[in-house]
């Protein structure tokens, strides 16, 4: 019996390889970055987690029936969970700062560059136009668009996106203030802006849901099963007569769901298919799918601030990717450096949700163009 244990043990630790090894130790960085440095710990200990159980040999998770195989093959390949993540932001997601300035839809609208832009350097690069379009999509600073789109267009680049996505919004404080304040002056960043106290009617805040998913799910079908998730969630949120589906929603399902989610992306980082130079040259795109995001928001803004009689800080364009509440609190704080009584974080946050709604519909355009 001993001998036939130990032939089992050596099995094993044969089929292990150098690629199991390194993406092992990939994963215990993410839990690490999650644990010490606080970068997007709800996300990241469950990749690290999935990536540590993903490169541990015949284990027979990934067989038919396995444990990483049925959590895929339930959540992630058919589209369910980031569909279920989106209920909870969209509960925990308040548009009332766009709503009293509807303008800065332009902004979340401005702010898709970087998908776009993204995508047209990676199909220079040899990525095929779905690999491009899946790559372009981490510009879209939101992880469960990002996932779905990559479920849809190009599975196996699934894993290093959604790492991709998630670790650069967790750097949003380091990778936009740089480009915020090399296309603005000082002048320009410390302009205020007044805030626009009239209340919402009740009647607005519940219809807004109904009126954007019929919206974009007429102008972008392919949308329509995150916009539509997205926007039940602030329904239930906005309605008032459900606080416990609002609260299950916000919590329960969205932490069971991120947990299951995280487990099944982090599993896909298997060492034979992640280390390959293209991985890189994926993880090296998001920094620049960043950038340009954060550049053409920026851009609009000053266009925007000359047209108003500057009377908007171009700053605000920053927060129109999708990464909320974080690019809000960045533009808030690059503001407050140049004047400690400037506060931008409301007019931010209108840009901020506008971005969530736009990148939504990006991924839904680019599957209705390139989705067969």
């Amino acid at each position: 019996m001993a001998t036939l244990d130990l032939s089992r043990f050596l099995v094993g630790l044969s089929a292990f390889t150098w690629q199991n090894a390194v993406m092992l130790l990939v994963g215990g960085v993410l839990i690490y970055l999650a644990v010490e440095k606080d970068c997007e710990p709800l996300l990241l200990i469950p990749i690290g987690a999935g990536c540590i159980l993903g490169n541990i040999p015949l284990s027979g998770m990934w067989d038919a029936g396995g444990l990483l195989k049925v959590l895929y093959d339930a959540g992630v390949k058919n589209e369910l969970f980031p569909c279920l993540v989106f209920i909870g932001i969209g509960a925990m997601t308040d548009f009332g700062p766009l709503f009293q300035n509807p303008i800065m839809v332009l902004l979340g609208a401005a702010a898709q560059f970087g998908i776009f832009g993204t995508m047209l350097i990676c199909t220079l690069l040899g990525f095929n136009v779905r690999e491009a379009a899946t790559i372009g999509m981490i510009g879209s600073a939101d992880g469960p668009t990002s996932i779905y789109v990559a479920a849809a267009l190009a599975p196996k680049l699934l894993g290093p996106v959604a790492v991709a996505a998630y670790s650069y919004m967790s750097l949003v404080p380091i990778i936009q203030p740089p480009v915020m304040r090399f296309l603005t002056t000082k002048e320009e960043r410390r302009i205020k802006m007044p805030y626009i106290t009239k209340p919402v009617p009740r009647v607005v805040r519940i219809l807004f849901p109904i009126v954007t998913t019929l919206v974009a799910g007429l102008l972008a079908p392919k949308a329509t099963p995150l916009i539509g998730m997205l926007m039940f969630g602030n329904l239930m949120r906005e309605s008032g007569v459900v606080p416990r589906l609002t609260q299950a929603s916000q919590n329960e399902i969205a932490n069971t769901v991120t947990i299951f989610l995280g487990i099944a992306i982090g599993a896909t980082m298997t060492g034979a298919d992640f280390l390959q130079l293209r991985t890189l040259l994926i993880i090296s795109m998001g920094v620049i799918a960043f950038a340009l995001d954060t550049a053409a928001g920026v851009l609009l803004g000053k266009l925007m601030c000359v047209l108003s009689g500057r009377r908007i800080n171009p700053l605000i364009g920053a927060s129109g990717i999708s990464a909320f509440p974080m690019s809000a609190r960045v533009v808030q704080k690059v503001g407050q450096d140049e004047d400690i009584s400037n506060f931008l974080l409301m007019h931010a946050m209108g840009s901020n949700t506008a971005g969530q709604v736009a990148s939504v519909m990006a991924g839904g355009a680019i599957l209705a163009l390139l989705a067969l």
